[in-house]
């Protein structure tokens, strides 16, 4: 799977900047999202192939708190990604006439350079917050990655600080981000109702479905992890939990590339052109 994600993610990148017809705003941030996907999981399964292979079950401290920043930082940024993407669809959907207007390249970088800050700002007092408490039980958590909860959690002080700032982050991402995408998509909905024409319905439709295959993939195995964490308790099985956990990280980078490329026509179309172009000139 890791090897599909590279493969999958980097192929991406390379086809969107080779094909000039692919140079739109839809595909810039499917670029955003395919190289946070990359950074996503090669933050941690490198680590977790050598637990597996070579039997390396320790991590230092502060490289175990530099894990956590990059893991929670990449996962922030991606949901921001995922919510402009709502947006663009929302734009090109009802305002398709003013969409290479409203949508500009600098607009593009400058909603991407945001979400990015935001991740990275808010993830920042993790570290922090963590480093201060007092590690008097336990070294040993359950997981192939350092979780910012599954952490303090082996902590023999009060980590009320830790939750509550953990709820706050989630908050201002999570929530947010899946509020935008909601309203999004229910104005979509009422403007492809509002179609005459069946066909064009279907094709509007259409242009969504890679992208709600993606917010389905990155959202499900994110809330169960939080969830669990925070309020599951001992009702959860923690071999699920950790399963979950691991394939919360693993299974968008995986599953992306391939839905968007099945998905999308115009994808498709590309890869079919890039290798007939590369067949002739051989």
């Amino acid at each position: 799977m890791y090897v599909i994600s590279l493969v999958g993610n980097l192929g991406l990148v390379y086809l969107i900047y080779y094909e000039e017809s692919l140079h739109r705003p839809m595909y810039f941030f499917l670029v955003m999202l395919s190289l946070i996907d990359l950074f996503t999981c090669t933050t941690t399964l490198p680590n977790a192939l050598c637990i597996f292979w070579l039997n390396l079950k320790e991590i230092k401290f502060n490289a175990c708190l530099v894990q956590m920043f990059f893991v929670h930082g990449f996962t922030g940024v991606e949901s921001g990604v995922l919510m402009l993407m709502a947006l663009d669809r929302y734009v090109a959907i009802c305002y398709p006439l003013r969409y290479a207007t409203i949508l500009t390249n600098p607009i593009i970088a400058k909603a991407g350079l945001a979400t990015f800050l935001r991740g990275v700002l808010l993830m920042i007092p993790f570290p922090f917050l963590v480093k201060r408490l007092p590690f008097c039980k336990s070294n040993i958590i359950t997981h192939t990655y350092c979780d910012h909860m599954s952490v303090v959690k082996l902590s023999c002080a009060s980590i009320k600080v830790n939750v509550i700032y953990g709820l706050m982050v989630a908050l201002l991402i999570g929530v947010f981000d899946i509020c935008c995408i909601s309203v999004s998509y229910t104005m979509i909905l009422r403007a492809v109702v509002s179609l005459s024409s069946s066909d064009a319905r279907q094709k509007a439709f259409s242009t969504c479905t890679a992208h709600i295959s993606a917010i389905i993939i990155t959202y499900i195995p994110a809330f169960f992890t939080f969830f669990t964490h925070r309020f599951g308790g001992h009702t959860i099985p923690s071999s699920l939990h950790i399963i979950v956990a691991n394939l919360y990280l693993l299974l968008p980078p995986t599953l992306n590339p391939i839905v968007y490329g099945v998905k999308t026509k115009q994808i498709r179309d590309s890869v079919i052109k890039f290798f007939q172009g590369k067949k002739g000139r051989n």
